[in-house]
């Protein structure tokens, strides 16, 4: 038996971008925020930003595809890893990086309500750092 099946509580890093593929099928690509909060050795308290990238298909892309900087979100999926190739640059001659990308493949999401802060700081990081060098066009 196997399983991979993956549950975030986040907030969405940036305004989900809605693509369509050769075939016509909608997927829309978005990253969400998490933050792991611990008490440190010194009394205080530490914390970490995960950004997790999030790809939806079909028709649960055309939601998501809706989906806004800073919204509340439940993400369900399973955790699949994609390979691409980069250039080195300026160096024509070199052969390209092989990077090996993380990202959630959602079959669920489901929008959570919350109280908003005037003053609640954003989510630490930059959402960009997770772009794809591959379009799903």
């Amino acid at each position: 038996m196997y399983q991979n099946s993956i549950s975030l509580i986040g907030f969405v890093g940036n305004n989900a971008q809605l693509k369509t593929t050769k075939n016509g099928t909608p997927v829309a690509i978005f990253s969400v925020a998490t933050k792991a909060s611990w008490k440190n050795s010194k009394g205080g308290y530490d914390s970490r930003t995960e950004w997790h990238r999030c790809t939806v298909w079909g028709k649960l892309a055309e939601f998501a595809g809706k989906l806004e900087k800073g919204a509340y979100v439940q993400i369900e999926g399973e955790l699949r890893y994609r390979e691409y190739k980069k250039d080195r640059g300026s160096d024509a001659s070199a052969a390209p990086i092989k990077l090996r990308l993380a990202e959630i493949h959602a079959s669920r999401i489901l929008k959570l309500d919350r109280a908003v802060k005037q003053d609640e700081p954003a989510p630490e990081g930059d959402p960009e750092d997770f772009s794809s060098e591959r379009s799903a066009a």
